[in-house]
């Protein structure tokens, strides 16, 4: 099997599994998140549309050369896709449905999970497509390098996210009582957000922005800012685990 095709099937695999989870969690796990069906089919149209358009827009500004090479033939338009511009562009979609919808109660809150395991799963296709994917890390001197086929031990930044992700929904996971409606989506996303602004740097720049970062870089950024009023809350919440420090919202 072709390096495209395996991820192929793991991004299916992801889509699949993370709906199917989806589907458990907003009953089990964020019950309060939807009060009526319809809700939850226009929420989730909202988050794949945004997240659809968020993924390809993000790609075209990580690596503009790459996207833009030979146009206006539109073929390497249509190749990357980017998981930051999904997250956000899903972001947005959601709360531009909610509202027009009139939607106010919070829903972030059972898409967490879904996401943790569709992320891991599609990251277990993207380390087994190799270079192909870019999402391979710098050359490094470390015993658990990885060579992607060009003879060079790199960081396998993939499974670095893998980890990540699982120890990040733990966390979260344990700290689920202390946290107000939503603030385990913004925990996620400032999480997440945090990670990849940090592991970026030990992956190959495609085309540098100011500050020597890049498009993804400072999509993160624009994440972040986006959340700067709730980081400090949840913050103390995770990591001292005080219920004083937010009001229900």
């Amino acid at each position: 099997m072709t390096p495209v095709a395996i991820h192929t099937v793991c991004e299916t695999l992801a889509y699949a599994v993370g709906f199917r989870t989806f589907l458990w969690t907003r009953q089990r796990l964020a019950p309060g998140a939807f009060k009526h069906k319809d809700e939850v089919a226009w929420i989730a149209v909202s988050a794949i549309v945004g997240a659809a358009l968020g993924a390809k827009l993000s790609y075209w500004l990580d690596d503009p050369l790459t996207a833009f090479a030979n146009f206006p033939d539109l073929r390497n338009l249509l190749l990357g896709k980017s998981i930051i511009g999904a997250l956000l562009g899903g972001l947005l979609g959601v709360e531009l449905c909610k509202k027009i919808a009139g939607i106010q109660q919070s829903t972030g809150d059972a898409f967490v999970l879904p996401l943790t395991v569709g992320m891991c799963i599609g990251r277990v296709g993207c380390y087994l497509a190799g270079l192909q994917d870019h999402t391979y890390g710098n050359a490094t001197s470390l015993p658990w390098g990885v060579d992607f086929g060009d003879g060079i031990a790199r960081h396998p930044t993939q499974i670095y996210e893998i980890l990540f992700l699982l120890a990040q929904y733990a966390w979260i996971h344990l700290r689920r009582h202390e946290l107000a409606p939503g603030d385990r989506f913004r925990a996620f996303m400032i999480g997440y957000l945090l990670f990849r602004l940090l592991v970026e740097f030990i992956k190959p720049l495609f085309y540098a922005y100011p500050g020597h970062m890049s498009g993804l870089q400072w999509l993160c950024i624009a994440g972040l800012l986006y959340y700067h009023r709730d980081l400090p809350r949840i913050a103390q919440i995770l990591f001292k685990g005080n219920r004083s420090a937010w009001e229900p919202r």
